[in-house]
């Protein structure tokens, strides 16, 4: 896996060695210093990571395909071993999402059943209703976000919901969600759907990510829990969309953009709302139709609205943000909050050059590029994603990795960033998510603005 970010003043790259699905993922982050030469001085600091040069990257490859060949071995005896000394040998898998078949030869990390919580739903306050739908979903306990995140949001407090991505912080919201508005519906004896007013709005900086929480929201309303939710974001057509909204919707999921044009057109109306979910708020303040519409939801809503804020990351301008408008709000922080997974080796490498090279913007990229191809020439994955901190160097990598391929017989390039149309996007990502062929590696590069 290939990634690339912003880490204080360092641009990174982050390069991943091929592994088995049953194995433990490993990361290399490629860091190159692109201060002014006032900062550059510092370089030479040696940090808690140590320093990796660009010219040990081949020992760092041979070392990590040791690795990876002795973790096959370990893999392919267990293999051969009968099921009868793995049951045995093996601990019992850890309660959780269905019956847990796990089909690993070998037993889980520690840290990995970590992820759900000693509590059963009913334990945390699920009615009856809710559990035998999360039944019909093979999830019989919840995770630890789950079970933290339940009991405030079920009270109707204002929260903020941290913890890492994957922990089950989408199904943390929506389940008091659901739980409380289906128990108002039965309370009055009859469903309510207000044309154009939703009872519950959630916003996403994304049309993907909008889709994922549609998503979570059909299969439990599929499950036994009835009731409406539709997305309103671009890509899709506008006259569907007012069609939808005005045959009345519970649970409306929306982009900033879709939302400040829905209320400003006067499509949409809070008098109902109940609860708005601020899906990725750290990625949202980044939005530049966000805070204008946080002011539209804030004005236009009940006084008693319910708001809750999730966020993987929380950085203290957001935080700060966050408490100065709604200071009753309550902190529900996950366990994993800014914790490396148990099953990922973070390995950096130092790519600032060396001593006396002159430190700029371009010098960083060249050397980062170079390690980049280097590790991609000897060091073959099926997948590898780059991160990119803008778009322009987004297309940067993209080019330098199809001119080291030109003839695209080893590498394929997969762009997905916000200058894409919704369908290309989508186009690359069905395409990096198929099987992937043996011959030729997978290149995502990604950037968000």
């Amino acid at each position: 896996m290939v990634l690339v970010g912003v880490c204080g003043k360092a641009v990174l790259f982050s390069i991943g060695v091929r592994v088995r699905p049953k194995t433990t993922t490993h990361s290399l982050f490629i860091v190159s210093n692109s201060t002014t030469s006032a900062d550059s001085q510092d370089t030479t600091t040696t940090t808690s990571f140590g320093r990796l040069k660009v010219q040990k990257v081949k020992a760092l490859i041979h070392r990590t395909k040791q690795n990876t060949r002795r973790e096959r071995v370990l893999v392919e005896e267990e293999d051969d071993r009968s099921t009868s000394q793995r049951q045995r040998r093996s601990p019992p898998p850890p309660p959780g999402w269905g019956d847990n078949k796990v089909t690993q030869t070998q037993s889980l990390p520690e840290a990995d059943t970590n992820f759900f919580s000693l509590k059963s739903f009913k334990d945390i306050g699920c009615a009856d209703f809710m559990i035998q739908s999360l039944h019909k979903l093979s999830l019989t306990r919840p995770s630890n976000i789950q079970a933290m995140s339940f009991p405030p949001i079920i009270a109707r407090k204002s929260c903020i919901i941290a913890d890492q991505s994957g922990s089950g912080k989408t199904l943390a919201y929506l389940l008091p969600i659901i739980q409380h508005l289906r128990q108002q519906e039965l309370l009055l004896q009859s469903p309510h759907h207000n044309s154009q007013s939703p009872t519950v709005l959630i916003l996403a900086p994304t049309s993907e990510l909008a889709s994922q929480v549609l998503d979570n929201c059909r299969s439990l309303s599929k499950s036994g829990v009835p009731f409406k939710s539709m997305v309103v974001t671009g890509g899709y057509r506008q006259k569907t969309q007012l069609d939808s909204l005005k045959q009345g919707v519970d649970v409306l999921i929306a982009t900033p953009g879709r939302f400040l044009f829905l209320i400003k057109e006067g499509f949409l109306h809070l008098t109902n709302l109940t609860c708005a979910v601020l899906d990725e708020v750290d990625i949202l303040f980044g939005d530049e139709d966000f805070e204008k519409a946080l002011q539209y939801l804030i004005s236009s809503s009940p006084v008693d609205t319910q708001y809750l804020f999730v966020t993987a990351t929380l950085p203290k301008n957001v935080y700060s943000k966050l408490v100065e408008v709604f200071p009753d709000c309550e902190m529900v922080m996950g366990p994993s909050m800014h914790r490396i997974s148990s099953r990922l080796e973070e390995i950096i490498v130092d790519c600032s050059g060396e001593d006396g090279q002159e430190k700029t913007l371009d010098t960083a990229f060249l050397n980062k590029k170079a390690a980049l191809l280097k590790l991609a020439e000897k060091n073959r994955v099926p997948r590898t994603i780059v991160f990119c901190n803008k778009i322009e160097t987004c297309r940067k990598v993209e080019n330098a990795l199809k001119r080291f391929d030109r003839k695209g017989i080893r590498i394929q390039v997969l762009p997905f960033h916000a200058a894409m149309t919704r369908e290309s996007r989508l186009a690359s990502m069905k395409e990096f998510t198929r099987s992937p062929s043996k011959e030729v590696s997978q290149f995502m590069s990604i950037a968000g603005n």
